[in-house]
């Protein structure tokens, strides 16, 4: 990866607005301006968010000085985004599911076609669909930052396992073929 200093990104900024503006297409020069202010509070929200993780009384004294940086949402994308992170794929991934309010348990991981298996570990209430759907969303919005190299997550179905049904009632009667009782004999 190439150092760029901030003088010669401007700089280099500066020449493709002008060239666009040059060409007289003035909504794909507004469209780039724009792209560039948004790219631009992007980084500076996770400039902002670093000094602030690292700032922060609960980040004194650092025991693990990323360990603030690697668990913030923002951060993380920005690590994952210019391939930065330290933690490898799995590492992510146990993080990312470790923080939804819903426990789950990782069932799998394909790196070929980037889809993760999650099975449920606690009731999600009534079962429904809706509410598997929610966990499922839940999940794929934290792994978006954490571990974009997920590209789909599939919750695994199957009845749930009811508990045996354990039936308590009176013992049958012991008698024996001549009608006395067993314990008698």
């Amino acid at each position: 990866m190439s150092t760029t200093t901030a003088e010669e990104a401007g700089r280099r900024v500066e020449e493709v607005l002008d060239r666009l503006a040059e060409n007289g297409d003035a909504e794909a020069s507004a469209a780039a301006e724009e792209v560039v202010r948004v790219l631009m509070e992007f980084y500076g929200s996770g400039i902002a968010r670093v000094v602030e993780l690292l700032g922060s009384p609960a980040a004194r004294p650092p025991a693990d000085p990323l360990g603030p940086l690697l668990a913030d949402e923002l951060v993380a994308s920005l690590l994952n985004l210019h391939g930065l992170h330290p933690e490898d794929a799995p590492a992510r991934i146990d993080r990312a599911l470790s923080a939804l309010p819903q426990p789950v348990e990782n069932a799998g991981f394909d790196t070929a076609t980037g889809v993760l298996r999650l099975r449920v570990t606690a009731s999600t209430g009534c079962g429904c669909s809706g509410t598997q759907e929610s966990v499922r969303q839940a999940a794929v919005d934290a792994l978006a930052c954490f571990a974009p190299e997920v590209t789909a997550v599939e919750l695994e179905t199957g009845a749930p396992r009811e508990p045996a049904l354990l039936q308590i009632g009176t013992r049958p009667s012991l008698a024996g073929a001549d009608g006395r009782s067993s314990a008698a004999l």
